[in-house]
């Protein structure tokens, strides 16, 4: 389990001898597919073909892209 350390250690931030590059990009990957939460049609899948669902992710992708830049 990768649980980030508090801001008022001694020690430099470390997870197993590492930095915490690795939390710090599942924390991007975990957020990312928070705000595609927002979306009802991607959490409640009522497509039968895969093709349908997977253009919804992908406009859900752009749309949130364009929000972000």
């Amino acid at each position: 389990m990768i649980v980030p350390h508090r801001k008022n250690r001694k020690k430099p931030k470390t997870q197993d001898g590492r930095k915490l590059r690795r939390y710090h990009k599942r924390w991007i990957v975990e957020r990312t597919f928070a705000w595609l939460g927002n979306f009802r049609r991607l959490i409640v899948r009522h497509e039968r073909h895969i093709q349908m669902y997977r253009a919804f992710f992908h406009v859900g992708i752009i749309m949130l892209s364009l929000n972000r830049f």
